[in-house]
């Protein structure tokens, strides 16, 4: 696992205007993306403040040397290939940028005309996502939607001995900021005798992290949980969009389909394994009682410094409190320590069988929510599958979202002892559904 190093100084400070105590984008934190300066081609870049700094750029102007060149050269108009090489060259080009952009650096000058304004830049995918897959290990999340269903026994036999995912979307993965079109499917309403064709009268969002891959494995050889972690090369949010009418009609017996893969939405930037460090935490003891995972899912070391501690919201914005001049409606603040699995398991489970990871697949860990009712990471659990709808400021009322919606996710690390860092926005607006 990526370790503290002199990257997380709390006392770190950069001379690029704003990036001192920003929300997100700090010093610390040096995500990585792609974008596109006013209207260019898409190159990689790195966050900073409200800039982003564009790392060809660097290249070109003999800035950077060693592994840390090598990374920016393997990286195109996408970052599948600078992931491929592991935490290494990620390394080596996370510490020449922090000494690039610290405060007193001699090549200030030199750097500083390489910086674009955030504001006026396309921000795209960060890598070509081959494969999507999406798990399930927000335990509270899933208790949630078992009680609707079966009261007395939330969660299936299987739950706590396997971590439950199924392959999602790949091509439907936009990035935030990108309308999301309400999809039409078939469903069967509860007092209906058939089925009918229409538009998802029960949208909702899933609040999930994201996780990027960086090495890949070969076909036929698993990742071993003790090794997951090299193989892991970040996380974003992830909002993977769920029209529940459809879901309820199609998932038996194989799962979801068309209720999920219209559209999923990912904060652009990847924050990286190493600049999570500081966050990390041990995974949550399981309950007395609970089973113990098998051999090829138990690590010690995985145990120990596994989870992640990072606070989750979800935010609403109305066409109501949009013309109100009103802040958006704060549905729900989770965390990721609820994760009953944690990303290693996931990865170590996703390969047992011999599938082949690729650099740039994304994992999705499927909706986290906390305990309480006011950490629900989906409108379906908030609102008690619609039957208690949530109240707003405006005066409108909410059970899943109409068009015009906006839904925010927001994400931040913070410790005791070092910078807090962000994950920017996820965010999308519902669009009606094709007439």
């Amino acid at each position: 696992m990526s370790a503290i190093d002199h990257t997380h100084a709390p006392a770190l400070r950069s001379w690029v205007p704003g990036a001192d105590g920003h929300a997100d984008f700090p010093i610390q934190n040096l995500p990585l993306g792609v974008f596109s300066p006013n209207g260019e081609a898409p190159r990689a870049g790195v966050a900073i403040g409200e800039r982003i700094l564009d790392l060809p750029a660097l290249l070109a102007a003999n800035l950077l040397s060693g592994t840390a060149a090598d990374a920016v050269e393997a990286a195109g108009a996408t970052l599948n290939g600078l992931l491929g090489l592991g935490a290494g060259p990620r390394r080596a080009l996370r510490a020449r940028l922090s000494e690039l952009l610290a405060e007193g650096s001699p090549a200030r000058n030199q750097v500083a005309p390489l910086l674009h304004d955030a504001a006026a830049a396309q921000l795209h995918l960060p890598a070509t996502i081959g494969d999507y897959t999406d798990f399930y290990v927000g335990i509270h999340h899933a208790e949630n939607i078992g009680k609707q269903f079966r009261p007395d026994n939330p969660l299936l036999p299987n739950y706590k001995h396997v971590p439950i995912g199924y392959h999602g979307r790949a091509s439907s993965i936009r990035p935030s900021g990108i309308p999301v079109r309400r999809p039409r499917g078939q469903s069967k309403p509860p007092d209906a005798a058939e089925p009918v064709f229409g538009p998802s009268r029960r949208l909702d969002y899933e609040l999930e992290l994201g996780v990027w891959i960086g090495p890949g494995n070969a076909l036929g050889e698993p990742i071993s949980i003790g090794e997951a972690h090299a193989h892991v090369a970040g996380v974003c949010l992830l909002n993977d969009w769920s029209a529940r009418d459809i879901q309820a009609w199609e998932y038996q017996p194989l799962g979801p389909f068309l209720s999920k893969n219209f559209a999923s939405t990912i904060s652009p930037w990847i924050v990286t394994a190493e600049a999570l460090a500081p966050f990390r935490i041990a995974q949550a003891p399981r309950p007395e009682g609970d089973p113990r995972p098998l051999p090829y899912l138990t690590d010690e070391a995985d145990q120990r410094l596994g989870a992640f501690d990072i606070r989750l919201d979800v935010l609403l914005m109305t066409p109501g409190l949009r013309e109100a001049g009103l802040a958006p409606h704060r549905i729900s603040a989770s965390n990721t320590r609820h994760m009953y699995w944690t990303v290693a398991q996931m990865v170590a489970h996703h390969t047992s069988g011999g599938c082949d990871l690729r650099p740039g697949d994304l994992l999705g860990t499927g909706t986290i929510s906390g305990p309480d009712l006011e950490a629900c990471g989906s409108l379906v659990e908030a609102t008690l599958g619609g039957r208690q709808p949530l109240r707003l400021a405006s005066g409108e009322e909410r059970r899943f979202l109409e068009d015009g919606d906006e839904v925010i996710l927001r994400a931040r690390a913070v410790r005791d002892g070092f910078a807090s860092i962000g994950f920017g926005e996820c965010r999308a607006e519902i669009l009606g559904a094709v007439a």
